[in-house]
């Protein structure tokens, strides 16, 4: 959630964060209200308090005679005390509903807007051009007998496939060489869990606008996770950490799930938009005033992996109605798609500044040994999309497709995926 002390101070930046994002602005007033009628209620509370301590310790030196006349007000003093810290407890819940339903602070020059809204931060790469029709992504992935999606649908249904083969090598390979990278950087790996709590999924802010993409086991109130990021969030919660020898970096690997939820129509063909994928994660725990370097670090290592899977891409800083409730500021990168024409995101890197800490609770120790919200921040470092890209941009006219030099030692130095003539 966004600093409380902000709200008060600078209500006008939070609207216009909230302007940027086309939410609703009522969102701050009901939530300085919250906190007025919270604090009026606190203070009503001490008072009533104090006065019962100040009643007691009189009670205290009376005769006995008096302390019996006395039992009335005490009874009644307390009564009130009761009411008073039920009421303080009510208006706390109340503003904490309230200003958890705000959405983070976006970042100075994150573009206003909505998806379409994005401003272009670079383009990398030459767009590849052939001599002959590309396939799409599934006819390259047919003949190499790498993806079945018939078979996906046949046991799970509409946009699930089974990889196989080198189709199955493929994603281990690329899985691997960001695993190897994350290594070099100083991230640990971490297999995570895939199921998660209601309190940690809501923590990291994944249970507002875009909770109809999440799986919910009812008979367990559990939750399928999209993203390591999640799992990696509620790692640290209610904790204080030591980062007085720099950020905590975790590289979570995880099979993730997600509903697609209204996105009927949309990339049904092929493995682009599946309910099942896996996925690599960065995710840091930093100092706040160092998150905006560590973004633009994680950010680098994506882009070192693309540019090393000779992939074309372009860099956009995602306008704010299209970030999550979570993220401040959010870098997409798009692969260049030879049979879509157009660039397609592969991969994102999000500053969630000190928002998912505040609701996960995860501090550590300032200067001068206070404690105080830690930044987080994550970032895709491979996934399976990514065979997307790979397969159209680097095919021949013969249906075989030349493996970029960085991923063949993790194929066993193959070079040319062959076509099987299975189909």
């Amino acid at each position: 959630m966004i600093d409380p002390q902000l709200l008060r101070d600078n209500p006008d930046l939070v609207k216009a964060s909230q302007r940027a994002r086309r939410s609703s602005e009522d969102l701050v007033d009901r939530a300085l209200e919250a906190d007025s009628n919270r604090r009026a209620a606190i203070a009503e509370f001490e008072r009533l308090r104090a006065e019962q301590n100040a009643f007691g310790k009189r009670v205290a030196k009376a005769a006995p005679d008096e302390k019996k006349q006395l039992v009335a007000e005490v009874q009644s003093l307390a009564a009130n005390v009761k009411t008073a810290s039920q009421t303080a407890q009510d208006a706390e819940a109340e503003f904490s509903l309230a200003v958890r339903a705000i959405e983070n602070i976006v970042l100075d020059g994150v573009p206003e807007g909505g998806e379409d809204d994005w401003a272009l931060v670079r383009t990398v790469g030459e767009i590849p051009e052939f001599d002959f029709e590309p396939r799409d992504h599934l006819e390259i992935g047919e003949a190499l007998d790498a993806i079945d999606m018939g078979r996906g649908a046949k046991v799970s249904g509409a946009r699930f496939s089974f990889l196989k083969g080198i189709g199955a090598r493929l994603e281990l390979g690329i899985m691997n060489m960001g695993l190897d990278r994350a290594l070099a950087a100083g991230f640990v790996p971490m297999i995570t869990p895939t199921l998660v709590k209601p309190e940690i999924m809501s923590g990291t802010g994944f249970l507002g606008q875009h909770a109809d993409e999440i799986y919910h086991l009812a008979d367990d109130d559990l939750y399928l996770t999209g993203t390591s990021e999640v799992a990696l969030a509620g790692y640290h919660s209610d904790e204080i950490l030591d980062l007085s020898k720099g950020p905590l970096r975790y590289a979570g690997w995880s099979t993730c799930y997600r509903r697609e939820a209204g996105s009927y129509g949309k990339d049904t063909r092929g493995i682009i938009r599946v309910h099942q994928f896996t996925k690599l994660e960065m995710f840091s725990y930093i100092a706040p005033e160092d998150a905006e370097a560590e973004h633009e670090r994680l950010l680098a290592h994506q882009e070192g992996m693309l540019q090393d899977l000779g992939l074309s891409y372009r860099v956009i800083d995602t306008a704010a109605g299209d970030l999550g409730s979570s993220a401040a500021r959010k870098f997409d990168v798009e692969a260049w798609i030879p049979t879509q024409q157009a660039y397609r995101e592969l991969t994102s890197t999000s500053n969630c500044t000190t928002y998912q800490a505040r609701r996960l609770d995860i501090r550590h120790r300032a200067d001068g040994g206070k404690t105080t919200p830690v930044a987080t921040l994550n970032g895709t470092l491979a996934t399976t999309r990514w065979i997307v890209a790979i397969l159209e941009t680097h095919q021949q006219a013969d249906g075989s497709v030349v493996v970029p030099e960085a991923l063949r030692p993790y194929l066993g130095g193959l070079d040319v995926l062959q076509p099987t003539g299975k189909h």
